[in-house]
């Protein structure tokens, strides 16, 4: 049975949106809906795997899922072409999560080094949920049988543990798939990583060796894409640079690692490589480029920053656009519902005979 290509997206709704989520994911959602069957999922269960400090509280939380769902339709994701939904309001992804749970080996989960990196040192007192995260997002892409991912550098190992359960999953219950009409004897895809354009790994422009975080103390670290015009424009002139002018050649980017994440994120605002865009500007002083990055980015960004404001601002206004998105909210949780349920009762284990059913 052929396998139809589908897109899954995913962002976490924790608040302070900034040009690392945007170039390095949210930019390439918006490319992907010319070209592919595109679902665009705000993972709010994902949110809830670390301590309610972090994720703020269902309040917060509720307000955080609005901005990611206003990022999406700002950013130009069309929501009546694409599914836009918020995990929790389809049980179809915490259920084929449990059966991948029984498919997915310790093993596998204890290389997982993102949960070494956000438990710390006190392992014991992480949540389970932050333990088996990578198993939830192997089932928000699987349920829907979705063949892409676009993903950062930081979520890859996570892609192929859903590769790795799909593969499992697939050669334990060959026969029984192939009994249910998939001749092949696969069900479920192994998803490939979307990984495309430069800056898909933006970094602070404070530390041009860190990358850019909504929890660094510093503001002006980060570009919010809440920013207006003037803000943007005063951190952009804030960066940390260095006293050398550019390089003419992109090798010359390598020790200098403040002046390569502000070419880079030129490149990708502007479309061009990082060759391009030093063979534009190599050989001038930073004080030149700053400026033009400068207009640049206000011209990407601010429009961003407006629309966004103006469907989560609390007025009459606002309204007609709170309508609309709880609408297509309802409209898209009936079809990603529907969907995944239709997923689950061709490929759950119970059917593959791997499961008995209870009394």
């Amino acid at each position: 049975m052929a396998m139809v290509e589908r897109v899954f997206s995913g962002v976490q709704p924790t608040g302070n949106l900034h040009l690392g989520n945007y170039l390095g994911a949210i930019v390439n959602f918006v490319k992907l809906q010319q070209t592919h069957n595109c679902i665009y999922c705000v993972v709010d269960m994902h949110a809830i795997t670390q301590g309610a400090d972090v994720w703020g509280g269902p309040a917060e939380l509720a307000r955080n899922t609005r901005e990611v769902t206003a990022a999406f339709i700002a950013s130009g994701i069309d929501p009546k072409k694409h599914i836009v939904f918020n995990q929790s309001q389809v049980s179809g992804h915490a259920e084929l999560a449990w059966i991948f749970n029984c498919v997915a080996r310790m093993g596998w989960l204890n290389r997982m080094t993102q949960f070494k990196d956000k438990a710390g040192k006190d392992r014991e007192a992480a949540s389970v949920g932050l333990y088996d995260y990578p198993v939830l997002m192997a089932a928000d892409i699987l349920v829907y049988r979705a063949t892409h991912v676009p993903v950062g550098e930081d979520q890859k190992q996570h892609l192929e543990l859903s590769r790795d359960i799909a593969q499992k999953f697939n050669n334990d219950f060959g026969d029984s798939i192939r009994n249910n009409g998939f001749n092949d004897g696969v069900f479920f895809p192994l998803p490939e990583p979307v990984i495309t354009g430069p800056a898909t790994r933006v970094m602070s422009l404070r530390d041009g060796t860190k990358k850019m975080s909504k929890s660094d103390a510093s503001d002006n670290s980060r570009i919010n894409l809440t920013d207006d015009a003037d803000t943007i424009a005063a951190k952009i002139r804030k960066a940390k640079t260095d006293p050398e002018p550019l390089p003419s050649e992109e090798k010359g980017l390598e020790p200098r690692p403040e002046a390569d994440n502000l070419v880079g994120i030129y490149a990708a605002l502007s479309g061009r490589s990082k060759a391009d865009v030093l063979g534009e500007f190599g050989g001038g002083q930073f004080s030149s480029f700053k400026n033009a990055l400068v207009e640049l980015c206000v011209e990407k960004l601010a429009p961003i920053a407006s629309e966004m404001k103006r469907l989560v601002a609390p007025h009459r206004n606002a309204a007609i656009d709170d309508a609309a998105i709880a609408k297509l909210r309802r409209r898209d949780r009936k079809v990603a519902t529907l969907a995944c349920r239709k997923r689950l009762r061709r490929g759950s284990m119970r059917r593959f005979g791997a499961a008995p059913g209870h009394a």
